[in-house]
């Protein structure tokens, strides 16, 4: 589980444009360690989205569409990054 958590974060940290990584990493730096398998289930899930739809999402320029809705993407929506 511990690989898993690494592979997580790195992939978090290097999404493809710099807001999108501070917003995943920091999240993922603060909040993986807690995860059990399905909310790290739910993360992998999100960070096999499109960057841009992603963070559309997260700066509240879109709405989630329903069959992406999940606590961690709340969670994460919900979370403020501070630098």
């Amino acid at each position: 589980m511990d690989a898993r958590r690494r592979k997580l974060k790195f992939r978090a940290w290097r999404r493809g444009f710099r807001e999108l990584d501070l917003l995943m990493g920091s999240f993922a730096d603060k909040y993986l360690d807690t995860y059990g398998e399905a909310e790290l289930d739910q993360f992998e899930a999100i960070l096999g989205l499109p960057d841009w739809e992603v963070f559309a999402w997260l700066i509240g320029q879109a709405d989630v569409p329903d069959n992406h809705r999940s606590p961690v993407l709340d969670q994460l929506i919900a979370f403020k990054y501070a630098a």
